[in-house]
């Protein structure tokens, strides 16, 4: 059975705090206690207060500036390589001008060469039909005195 040397143990449970409430209301007595006994003056703190803020926007507006800086040199950055891609391109698209331009002359060449040969052709044609024509009567008449 039980050990009467044994005393009980009874265990009270809080419910639902989340310890938020507490935390500030310490962190508000703790800044007010410190305030209190610090060892300089209010005035005295005030100015180092006052320096320390002015820090941290010297700090900040430098940070700013960095930045400001950081971004000006990757705009410029990426304008140079945009700059050099349309060069890039504009040079790609006289080329290809050039080139179309001389395809286009050879061609028209190639045609005229082509018109000349068939003009030849048809006086040649025309040089020999007149040929024939002219020995053809000839022939004709051979043929009616022979038949």
């Amino acid at each position: 059975m039980r050990d009467h040397d044994e005393t009980p143990t009874i265990i009270i449970e809080r419910g639902g705090g989340s310890g938020v409430g507490p935390f500030i209301l310490g962190a508000l007595v703790g800044a007010g206690l410190a305030l209190l006994f610090a060892p300089k003056s209010g005035a005295e703190t005030q100015a180092d207060l006052k320096a320390g803020a002015r820090n941290l926007k010297s700090a900040a507006e430098q940070r700013v500036r960095a930045a400001q800086k950081q971004l000006e040199e990757r705009l410029d950055s990426a304008r140079e390589g945009v700059q050099a891609r349309v060069g890039e391109v504009r040079d790609a698209v006289d080329a290809g001008r050039k080139a179309a331009v001389d395809a286009r002359d050879e061609l028209e060449k190639r045609l005229e060469r082509s018109k000349a040969a068939y003009r030849a052709g048809i006086e040649a044609a025309r040089h020999a039909a007149a040929a024939g024509a002219a020995t053809t009567p000839e022939g004709d008449e051979d043929e009616e005195v022979g038949a």
